[in-house]
Parts: C-alpha cells; structure tokens; sequence
C-alpha cells in the first residue's frame, strides 16, 4: 500500500510561510544588535512588519530568536554534507572541512555572533536552556558525522568522545569568530591551519 500525504491546511501553511518570513528578517537585526539590546519592537523597525504582526506570530523575542537560530541551524548542520558524502581520502575531507569553515566564517560572521551570544545568555536566561542545548546537539552530531567518516577514511578511530570533540572545534571556531570580529586579518588563515592540525589529532 503507498503511503498517503495530507495536505497542509492553507491557514497552517501561510502561517508557517510568515513565521519563516519574520524569522528571517529578524536574524539580520539579531546579528547586528545581539540578543540582550534587541526586542520585538526593535526587530519590527527593521523589517517589512508592523510590531503587531511581529507579536501576533511569537509571543516573546525569545521565541522568535530560537525559531529563527533553529532555522538557521538546520541548514547550517548540512553544510558539510557533500565533503563527507563526495571525500575519497581523509586528506581531502581534512582540506575541504577546513576551507568551508573559513567561508563561513567570513559569509556568516553576524549569525556565528548572535549564536555564541545566545549560548551565553543561556547561563543566565532558564527559559533559553533547553531550545540552545537542542541546538547545540545538533552541531555536536554534524561535527562527530565529520570526524568519524575522517576517522575511517584514515583506517583509524576516534580519540575522544562525541562531546569532548565537539568543544575542541568548537573552541577553535569561538576564537577564531572573535579573532575576525576584532578584525586579524589572519583570523580564518589560522582557523584552517588549527583546525588541519587538529583533526588527524582527534584519531587513535
């Protein structure tokens, strides 16, 4: 028997097209100002939306902040896909790993900001904890798919854990995202050269 699709009611689905639309428009303000300076009313002045249509779709600005870094994320997680799918070697997945971190370090520089800003908050703000941790699993399991197909590319294993070699890349990014927003020049030069030396490392 084939599998049956609902369709999406067209209320629920506009819905979700005007969610996605304010989420969007708020990341470049998010990006710019950062969690604790901005407020719905704030995002609203800097997007095509009244602050009452902007309050009618999210209850609060932590909502729209963690809709809006889920979203992002989701496509963010994937980046790497097509290194570990498409690599032959553990010295070209090695290589195109550490080129695509510096490109997102330049192309998105605003979003890597908000979400360590965000992460940070976390500590302080409860109701940030869960949404952030949910997050953060994510990109700890994109890192480890990374590692782990290096990992038998090399004929090798891992060293470390899922989590302990999730904050080793991870601290290298933090520095590196704040090392280019100081404005060194040699911020995503580094980045590569760390990160190249730091993955064969993280074998057995």
């Amino acid at each position: 028997m084939s599998a049956v699709t609902l369709p999406v009611p067209r209320a629920v689905a506009k819905s979700d097209a005007r969610r996605a639309e304010l989420a969007a428009s708020a990341l470049q303000t998010l990006g710019e100002l950062g969690y604790a300076r901005t407020s719905l009313r704030e995002i609203a002045q800097n997007s095509p939306f009244s602050h009452g249509v902007v309050h009618y779709y999210f209850d609060s600005k932590v909502e729209l902040i963690i809709h809006a870094v889920r979203e992002y994320k989701k496509v963010c997680v994937t980046r790497y896909d097509d290194a570990v799918i498409e690599s032959q070697s553990a010295e070209e997945l090695g290589r195109r790993f550490s080129e695509r971190l510096v490109e997102t370090l330049h192309d998105d520089i605003a979003m890597h900001r908000l979400w360590y800003d965000l992460r940070t908050a976390a500590m302080y703000e409860p109701e940030l904890r869960d949404d952030v941790a949910e997050i953060d699993l994510t990109l700890e399991a994109m890192v480890w798919r990374i590692v782990t197909r290096f990992a038998e590319l090399a004929g090798a294993k891992p060293a470390f854990d899922e989590p302990t070699t999730y904050a080793l890349i991870d601290g290298l990014f933090e520095k590196a995202v704040f090392a280019h927003l100081a404005g060194d020049p040699k911020a995503g030069a580094d980045l590569q050269s760390r990160v190249a030396g730091l993955v064969p490392a993280l074998l057995g």
